[in-house]
């Protein structure tokens, strides 16, 4: 292969085209955080929801090295039913596209070819952040450094409760990635409504989300990311009790294990859905649908107001 430009589906490249509201979607959530077959269909789920709130879903991945924004539905199975997918994050991306690599892109990778393609919003379960023990470790995720750099909005439910959600958020303002709830001036942990922080900004309405986007692109002096926050609602998170218990077993077995590293995220979420009985992944599935549905409405939003292309 020795074209590596980024290729486009057919219904999104029309969209962008044409102005209409495109919504970025992962693909590691489907190769990755999602058990074979429930990921699939989840992922013509996320899909089929963005669709039905107005916009155009863009998912982005990897095949045989091209990078596709917007795969089809036979790409699309194919990462998710093929061993061997790569979790690729933005530094992995050459490397993969130059050796021909099956690759399912995580959420600083999703954000940056975003961005280059001129999507403005990207739907997510929960972001990467630093790990427990990263003092130590200092294992902290690439979305933070990204998405200090990268002009997009990301909808997400906030970041995973297995990490250290209070040196995230310092991190996320040392970067200058501004941080907005939804609705709440509480932090959501994933699977928890709320994880225990407060936040100095809301936001209403995907409208009024349009509006901080115009802003940050009219005055053209704050380049990084938008954070929405958008948390579960209460009935709908995972018990906190069997949060809690599952997520202290857990810890133990990763250090029980020496699992380190991009190994973690995937060891623990699988460790919930066993532990749980099922419980964490029709958790983790509301909050993705409920994510793109937030961030199709932004989009639309977006597109009305003439700030769907980031700056």
């Amino acid at each position: 292969m020795t074209d590596f430009r980024i290729s486009y589906g057919t219904e999104v490249a029309e969209a962008l085209r044409d102005g209409r509201p495109v919504v970025a979607l992962e693909s590691t959530i489907v190769s990755h955080g999602l058990p074979r077959p429930e990921n699939l269909r989840v992922a013509r789920e996320i899909e089929r929801t963005v669709r039905d709130a107005g916009a155009v879903p863009a998912t982005i991945g990897m095949i045989a090295g091209e990078l596709v924004v917007g795969l089809d539905d036979a790409q699309l199975t194919r990462l998710a039913t093929v061993d061997g997918v790569t979790k690729l994050s933005v530094r992995d991306l050459a490397v993969a596209a130059a050796t021909g690599a099956d690759g399912a892109t995580t959420v600083a990778a999703t954000s940056a070819v975003a961005a280059a393609a001129g999507i403005g919003v990207f739907a997510t379960g929960g972001l990467g952040g630093v790990h427990r023990e990263a003092a130590h470790t200092f294992d902290e995720s690439a979305d933070l450094v990204t998405l200090a750099q990268t002009p997009i909005a990301v909808v997400c439910a906030g970041v995973k409760s297995i990490l250290d959600v209070g040196a995230t958020l310092e991190r996320l303002e040392t970067l200058g990635v501004a941080v907005v709830g939804y609705r709440t001036r509480r932090f959501p942990g994933f699977y928890l409504t709320d994880a225990g922080f407060d936040l100095d900004w809301s936001v209403d309405s995907p409208e009024q989300v349009a509006a901080v986007l115009a802003a940050r692109d009219e005055h053209a002096v704050h380049t990084g990311g938008l954070l929405i926050a958008n948390p579960l609602p209460v009935d709908e998170q995972l018990d906190p009790e069997l949060h809690d218990r599952t997520l202290t077993e857990g810890l133990a077995l990763l250090e029980r294990d020496g699992i380190t590293g991009k190994a973690v995220t995937p060891y623990l979420l699988a460790h919930f859905h066993s532990a749980t009985e099922g419980a964490s992944l029709a958790v983790n599935v509301r909050i993705i649908l409920r994510n793109a549905d937030l961030a199709a409405r932004i989009a639309v939003a977006s597109v009305a107001r003439g700030t769907a292309v980031p700056a």
